[in-house]
């Protein structure tokens, strides 16, 4: 918003309306106020401009709707907003004034009440402004800033549909003319497509803002585009693009972007961007994503790597899940004895998914160490659950036979 004293005279010699002069004497007094509130002293201002309404009777319609504009902005200019808005209103019921004024007054009307949330009104200056402009510039379009308002006030209104065609035909204008439009005017077209549940669309905008903006967030918004309408292939190639450009920052981005490496069978990379994660300090190292960490480093057969930060995960955790996968990993392994410590500290904990196969596990671990009791004991727990029932027989199995077949060697070593 700018004063237009000047401007409104010299336009107004060019009008059709016939308006009376604003006499020079008139405008000094107005200056002066002007200068006043320019110096920060708003009071003695507001005062001076007391003084010209106290000749309110002398003076025509040119001059009085100056006389208000030059409140109005004193007002804005200390943030008094809907005291600007009663004088910029009284501004332009003072008629006839010149067209050009009338015009930037019911635009900066539109605005504040955007401003303040009036957004019916907001409209309703829009239409006016548009209705008066039609007659002064009967060949001119209306501008896209007018559209670009008019979708902020529908989207307030969640009236998403209106807003969806005013946003679109202000994008349209400013393209139409190899134009780029203005950063918020695309955001704003990307949130009503948003809410009306059109993700194409909404994917459409980011490229856009991708291509002409080039921000991190962007980048991150439509890979995020990319995983909703299933093209993961296409999510993995824009997050790995944003990340070699430094743009995955955040550990909540990391994470989603090791995860992705993860489900497209690229552990290893996942487990690097854990890491440097926790480099950084962009991740805490918390059950969660060691957890993650261990689980990506299994998937890669880095077993190395993976028993240190389970073991961490592990102590962390109030259940024995991640002790039974130890368990599982030292067996693999063929670290026996520790084997044993992770599937003891896992049926310790509880709230295990499968039991049976800790126990399984266990039974194995005792049989490769030469406790064929043992071995057979937690076989024999093993049986007790469905889903081990089969292997722990056929091991049973197997460690009777050894067991016999060690017991015979042993009594004829004895001899």
């Amino acid at each position: 918003m700018a004063m237009k004293s000047a401007q409104a005279q010299e336009a107004s010699k060019r009008e059709t309306r016939r308006t009376p002069a604003l006499r020079v004497k008139v405008y000094d007094q107005l200056s002066r106020s002007q200068k006043l509130a320019d110096e920060g002293k708003t009071d003695e201002a507001l005062e001076a401009l007391e003084n010209v309404k106290s000749k309110a009777s002398s003076m025509n319609s040119y001059e009085l709707a100056m006389m208000y504009n030059f409140y109005g902005f004193i007002y804005y200019n200390v943030e008094r907003f809907d005291e600007a808005i009663t004088a910029f209103e009284t501004v332009v019921e003072q008629q006839p004034i010149p067209e050009s004024f009338e015009l930037s007054t019911l635009f900066s009307l539109a605005q504040l009440h955007m401003m303040r949330g009036n957004f019916d009104k907001t409209v309703s200056f829009l239409e006016r402004w548009e209705t008066l402009n039609a007659s002064v510039n009967p060949n001119s379009e209306i501008p896209a800033k007018n559209y670009v308002l008019k979708a902020q006030a529908m989207y307030q209104q969640k009236s998403y549909d209106k807003a969806s065609g005013y946003i679109n035909k202000a994008i349209e204008i400013v393209e139409a003319q190899d134009d780029i439009p203005d950063e918020n005017w695309y955001v704003l077209q990307r949130a009503v497509y948003y809410e009306l549940k059109q993700p194409e669309k909404v994917k459409d905008v980011l490229l856009k803002l991708v291509k002409h903006f080039d921000e991190p967030k962007y980048w991150v918004q439509l890979g995020g585009m990319y995983g909703e309408l299933g093209e993961e292939k296409k999510q993995l190639a824009i997050l790995e693009t944003a990340y070699q450009q430094g743009y995955i920052e955040s550990g909540s981005d990391m994470f989603n972007l090791a995860q992705l490496y993860y489900y497209h069978q690229m552990p290893f990379k996942g487990a690097r961007l854990i890491e440097q994660g926790f480099e950084s300090g962009a991740l805490d190292k918390n059950l969660k994503n060691l957890k993650f960490l261990s689980q990506c480093w299994v998937l890669a057969k880095e077993n190395e790597e993976a028993v240190p930060i389970m073991k961490a995960a592990a102590d962390l955790s109030d259940d024995g899940e991640l002790d039974a996968q130890l368990g599982q990993i030292y067996l693999n392994m063929e670290k026996w004895q520790q084997a044993i410590s992770a599937s003891e500290a896992a049926l310790a904990k509880g709230g295990l998914r499968n039991e049976g196969t800790v126990h399984l596990v266990k039974g194995m671990a005792f049989f490769n160490v030469g406790q064929y009791n043992d071995a057979l004991n937690e076989l024999a727990e093993a049986e007790k659950f469905k889903s081990s029932r089969g292997m722990a027989q056929q091991w049973s199995k197997f460690v009777e036979t050894e067991k016999v077949s060690a017991e015979k060697l042993t009594v004829s070593l004895s001899q």
